[in-house]
C-alpha cells in the first residue's frame, strides 16, 4: 500500500476494505498526519481499513475547521467511490481522533448529519485557549483596554459541552486515556456521553503518554555479528513500539472483536 492524496487527504486503500477510517490529528502535527502518524495508520489499513487522514491548521474556529475536515472527507469518499476503490459492500465508517482531533470528531457528530459507526477518541482535551496556547495570554492582554474583546476558541470548552450534551450523535464511542498524559480529559467526556448513550461508552487507560500514537518506526541495522550494541538497539525498538502496539490491539480490537490476536 502506498499513501495517495487525494481531494486534499492523505488515502490508504487495503486490497480488500472491510471498513473506512476518518482520522484527524492533533493540534500542531496534524497538517501531514501520514508522516506524524504513519506507523499507527499504516498498521491499521493493514487490517483492511480504509484510512482518509484528513489534514488541517489549527485556528480558534474549531466549528469552521470541523465543517471543511468533514467536506474534505465527503470529497474523498466521493472520488473513491467514482473510481470503484471501495468494491461495492457496504463499508462502514469510524472516526478516529487524537487530542485535538477528538474535539473536531466530538463537533462533526454534533453539528452535522453524519453517519458514523462509532468514534475512537484517543487523548481527549477541551481547554480554553489561554491554557492550549502558551503566546495567547500574551496576545489578549495587548488587547485589555477593549472589553469586549476576547481570545477563544470557537465553541468555548463550556459550549463545547453543551453540544456534546444535548447534540452528539454518535452512539458507540471508545476512549483511551494514557495512565501518563497529564493533559488528558476523557474522564469528564466519558461521563458526558455515557449519560447520552448509556452502555454504548467504552474507556480504555493504556500505558504510554500524549505523544504515544505519534510513535515512528526506528530502524536498527545489525551488523555481521550480533554484538551488545545491537542488543541494546532491539531493545530500545522494543521499548518505543511497545506502548504504540498496545494502542493499535486496543483499537483493532474495538474495530473488530471477532478479529483474531495481534
Amino acid at each position: 500500500m502506498e499513501w495517495k492524496e487525494i481531494s486534499g487527504n492523505w488515502v490508504l486503500i487495503p486490497g480488500k476494505p472491510t471498513g473506512i477510517i476518518h482520522f484527524l490529528g492533533g493540534a500542531f502535527v496534524a497538517t501531514a498526519p501520514h508522516i506524524t502518524y504513519r506507523l499507527l495508520l499504516e498498521n491499521i489499513a493493514e487490517k483492511g481499513f480504509v484510512i482518509v487522514a484528513t489534514p488541517f491548521i489549527n485556528t480558534l474556529d474549531h466549528t469552521a475547521i470541523a465543517q471543511q475536515t468533514l467536506l474534505n472527507f465527503e470529497r474523498t469518499l466521493l472520488r473513491l467511490e467514482d473510481r470503484g476503490m471501495l468494491g461495492k459492500k457496504y463499508l462502514p465508517i469510524y472516526g478516529i481522533g487524537h487530542s485535538m482531533g477528538c474535539k473536531l470528531h466530538l463537533l462533526i457528530g454534533s453539528l452535522f448529519p453524519v453517519e458514523r459507526a462509532g468514534n475512537i477518541l484517543i487523548s481527549f482535551n477541551n481547554y480554553a485557549a489561554r491554557d492550549a496556547i502558551p503566546l495567547i495570554e500574551q496576545f489578549s492582554s495587548t488587547f485589555q483596554s477593549n472589553s469586549s474583546f476576547a481570545v477563544e476558541f470557537t465553541p468555548s470548552p463550556l459550549e463545547t459541552k453543551q453540544l456534546i450534551q444535548e447534540k452528539y450523535s454518535v452512539r458507540r464511542n471508545l476512549l483511551i486515556k494514557f495512565n501518563n498524559d497529564t493533559i488528558d480529559q476523557s474522564a469528564s467526556l466519558a461521563e458526558l456521553l455515557q449519560n447520552r448513550f448509556p452502555e454504548m461508552v467504552t474507556t480504555q487507560i493504556l500505558p504510554g503518554n500524549h505523544l504515544t500514537p505519534l510513535g515512528q518506526d526506528v530502524k536498527w541495522q545489525t551488523g555481521k555479528d550480533f554484538n551488545p550494541l545491537d542488543a541494546i538497539g532491539q531493545w530500545l525498538k522494543q521499548e518505543v513500539y511497545r506502548d504504540l502496539q498496545q494502542l493499535k490491539r486496543t483499537i483493532l480490537f474495538w474495530l473488530n472483536p471477532l478479529s483474531s490476536p495481534l
